[in-house]
C-alpha cells in the first residue's frame, strides 16, 4: 500500500508542478476543471448510495462553470460584453433556480429536496471552493506571484499531509476525532503543522518561489493552510463515513479517488486566497 501511495503521489505532484510552472493560467484552469469534475462525479456517486440520486450531470456542468468563472483571462474577454462582477451571482442564482426546476421535472418526487440539497452541496463544496485555486493564479500583482501562491498551497498541503501521516503512524497516541477518522492523531496533526511551517521557508527566503511575505506572515499562513487542510480532510472523512464508503473512488491507487487527494487543497487554497487579497 505504501509503495502504491508513493508512486501515485510522485506522478500527481510531478503533473501539478509541470502544469503550474509551464502551463500558465490556461493550463492550471484546464487541470483544475478536470480534477474538479472528476471529484464532483465521485461526490455524487457516493451520495447516490444513500438512495437519493442527485442531479449529477447538472452538478458536473455547474462545477466546471464555477471553476472557469474565476479565470482572469476569460473574465477579461467577457468584460467587453458583460460585467464580470455579475458572473458569480448569475451562476449561483441559475444553479439554485434550474436545479429546483430539475427536481420538479423528475418522476421521482420522494426525497426531491434532499436530492436538490446534495446537488448544490457538490457544486459549492467542490466547484466554488476549488475555483479559488484558479483565482489565486490570476491575482493581478504579477504572474510570478500568482504562480508562487499556487505553489505555496500545493507544497504546504503536501508536506503537511505527508508529515502528519508519518508522524501519526510513528508517534500517534492521542486520537484527534475518533468518531470521524480513527486513524488521525493529535501528534500527527501537530506534526503536519510543523512540516507546513518548515516548507514555508521556501517562500520568504531568496528562492525561485519567493513571495512578498515576511517570515512571520509565511509561518502564520502556512499554519493556517495546514489547519484548514486538515479540516478539509476531516470533512471528507465525515462524508465518507455518512455514506458508508472507504474511499471516494479508485483513480488514485493507494489514496482512493481524486476527492481523497484534493480534500485538503479546497480548504487550504481558499484561506490562502483570502489572505493574499486582504493582507499581501
Amino acid at each position: 500500500m505504501l509503495k502504491k501511495r508513493t508512486i501515485t503521489s510522485l506522478w500527481y505532484v510531478s503533473l501539478l508542478v509541470v502544469v503550474v510552472w509551464f502551463g500558465g493560467k490556461p493550463g492550471l484552469t484546464t487541470l483544475i476543471v478536470i480534477f474538479g469534475v472528476l471529484a464532483a462525479l465521485e461526490f455524487y456517486r457516493m451520495v447516490a448510495t444513500a438512495k437519493v440520486p442527485p442531479l449529477t450531470y447538472f452538478g458536473l456542468v455547474w462545477t466546471a462553470f464555477f471553476i472557469l468563472s474565476r479565470n482572469s483571462e476569460l473574465l477579461s474577454l467577457l468584460e467587453v460584453h458583460f460585467n464580470p462582477d455579475l458572473l458569480t451571482p448569475l451562476l449561483l442564482t441559475s444553479a439554485l433556480v434550474l436545479s429546483l426546476i430539475g427536481i420538479l421535472a423528475r418522476r421521482q418526487k420522494e426525497g426531491a429536496f434532499t436530492s436538490w440539497a446534495w446537488t448544490m452541496a457538490g457544486i459549492l463544496y467542490i466547484g466554488w471552493l476549488l475555483s479559488h485555486m484558479v483565482a489565486l493564479r490570476g491575482l493581478p500583482d504579477s504572474d510570478i506571484v500568482g504562480r508562487n501562491l499556487v505553489f505555496f498551497v500545493l507544497f504546504v498541503t503536501w508536506v503537511s499531509d505527508t508529515t502528519a501521516f508519518f508522524i501519526g503512524r510513528r508517534f500517534g497516541q492521542h486520537k484527534l476525532v475518533p468518531s470521524i477518522s480513527p486513524g488521525k492523531t493529535w501528534e500527527g496533526a501537530i506534526g503536519g503543522i510543523c512540516g507546513a511551517i518548515a516548507v514555508s521557508t521556501l517562500f520568504f527566503a531568496p528562492t525561485p518561489f519567493q513571495l512578498p511575505l515576511v517570515y512571520w506572515q509565511a509561518i502564520l499562513l502556512s499554519a493556517l493552510a495546514s489547519i484548514l487542510g486538515q479540516v478539509g480532510d476531516l470533512v471528507e472523512s465525515l462524508l465518507k463515513r455518512n455514506m458508508g464508503v472507504k474511499d471516494s473512488g479508485w483513480l488514485m491507487p493507494g489514496h482512493g479517488g481524486i476527492l481523497d487527494r484534493i480534500d485538503s487543497l479546497v480548504f487550504a487554497g481558499t484561506v490562502v486566497y483570502y489572505y493574499a487579497i486582504w493582507a499581501v
